[in-house]
């Protein structure tokens, strides 16, 4: 089966505790989220889809600083929800086991 790349984008202060814990929305505060909430706006995780949304989502980045990008494994696109805003999210917490840091320290886009 061939599973399309999904990517989750944070801030950098979210580094460590996505490394510990994973990508869990109850433990949302470090940072605001890319679209700029201090706040999880629903019950999941945000994920980009290819490499075209992890772009518009690195470019997006709201956080008042830099961002890494996560790579999301053994998620299938099957298992994602639609919020009201169109933008796919996985209804859980993602273990740490399921990321891989593949871009560190990407700075906001300068408008």
């Amino acid at each position: 089966m061939c599973m399309t790349e999904l990517f989750h984008v944070s801030s950098v202060l979210n580094r460590e505790s996505i490394r510990r814990h994973g990508l869990d929305w109850r433990r949302m505060g470090a940072a605001p989220g890319i679209a700029g909430p201090r706040v999880p706006q629903l019950a999941g995780c945000f994920l980009a889809i290819g490499e075209f949304e992890r772009r518009w989502f690195t470019e997006m980045n709201n956080t008042g600083g830099p961002v890494d990008v996560w790579r999301v494994d053994n998620i299938a696109t099957t298992q994602l929800a639609t919020s009201m805003e169109g933008h796919q999210f996985y209804p859980g917490p993602i273990g740490p086991t399921h990321l891989t840091l593949v871009e560190m320290d990407v700075p906001p886009v300068t408008r």
